[in-house]
């Protein structure tokens, strides 16, 4: 009888399974609902001032404005003429949408790239490394606010952000402003098979280093913290079974924040898209100006364009994203 007894106060295997199994989803729960918090004043903020704004912008771009004698305004239904407008009669639109979109392709890939060669550096002990990261992150406080305003009219920002050339009023040009020309890397890469195509990019990426460094400092927090957040143990292990710094890098670091590689590049998509120096942004803004219902068609095509190119480059990168998880 005992015996009998002490069996079946004993949990069996299967009882405390699913006791662990309910406390980490309850687990899941908690960090659900307080992620829910964490997103609660925005999605309210969103609700009440900006989805009425959405709205009336979508309306806008599928009517025709009448303003009615005496103060006020009539909408007219015109279904897609807006947008065969835009696309068709306005070729100014088509033609700086293809040149931002070009401009973009290059640029973004520099800005994640330089951001995590930045990273791992400022990664390693050294003296002065606090300071360093600080430095790095300035662009980012003075590019918001009133301190972009008034770097607007600085004229010393407007001499290092220009890359073209400088006209001495002579009829001849200066190449000062740029850093290296394809001469220069042709030079370097005379023994290599290097295509035109690459020492343009290459050119290009060099003398905009000024804008590439400050649309930098997001992103290499954020590849701060992923690298910070690898098991020092994980790297102790390759040392002691002889891995080099290199396969290291590419066998270890590389894939653990890989998924911080993906949040990256879709934030420099969307900083990218949306900045003000951006030349579609620019130009939907100047058609604002004579026609609000052309540029919110405009604005439209331009959110779901952007929209296509995340889908398409969030798809491709999360095919190669590790994610690590744990055992319960």
């Amino acid at each position: 009888m005992n015996s009998e007894a002490k069996l079946q106060k004993a949990p069996s295997t299967k009882n405390v399974a699913i006791r662990k199994k309910k406390k980490a989803s309850s687990l899941d729960a908690r960090k659900a609902r307080a992620g829910w918090l964490f997103v609660l004043p925005f999605i309210i903020g969103f609700v009440i001032i900006y989805a009425p704004i959405v709205y009336d912008s979508l309306i806008y771009s599928f009517a025709k404005i009448n303003v009615v004698a005496g103060g006020g305004f009539t909408l007219t239904w015109v279904g897609l003429s807006n947008y065969q407008e835009a696309l068709f009669v306005d070729v100014s639109f088509v033609q700086t949408l293809v040149t931002g979109i070009k401009q973009l392709v290059f640029d973004i890939p520099a800005i994640v790239i330089f951001s995590l060669f930045m990273a791992v550096i400022l990664n390693e002990k050294m003296i002065g490394r606090a300071a360093f990261r600080a430095i790095f992150f300035i662009p980012v406080i003075l590019s918001t606010g009133l301190i972009d305003k008034i770097d607007q009219d600085n004229q010393m920002l407007s001499y290092m952000e220009n890359t073209g050339s400088v006209d001495l009023g002579d009829g001849g040009a200066s190449q000062t402003t740029q850093i290296i020309t394809s001469l220069d890397i042709q030079n370097l890469f005379k023994d290599m098979a290097i295509g035109t195509e690459l020492l343009t990019y290459v050119v290009g990426i060099v003398n905009d280093i000024y804008n590439v460094v400050n649309r930098s400092g997001v992103q290499l927090l954020i590849f701060l913290a992923a690298l910070q957040s690898i098991s020092p143990a994980i790297y102790e292990s390759c040392a002691i079974d002889g891995a080099t710094q290199w396969e290291i890098f590419w066998k270890v670091t590389l894939p653990m924040i890989s998924p911080m590689i993906l949040v990256n590049t879709v934030y420099t998509i969307i900083d990218s898209f949306t900045s003000a120096s951006n030349t579609v942004m620019s130009y939907i803004e100047k058609t604002y100006e004579s026609s609000t219902v052309l540029s919110s068609s405009m604005a439209w095509m331009y959110f779901i364009l952007v929209m296509v190119i995340i889908a398409a480059v969030g798809g491709i990168i999360s095919a190669f994203t590790f994610y690590q998880r744990q055992e319960r």
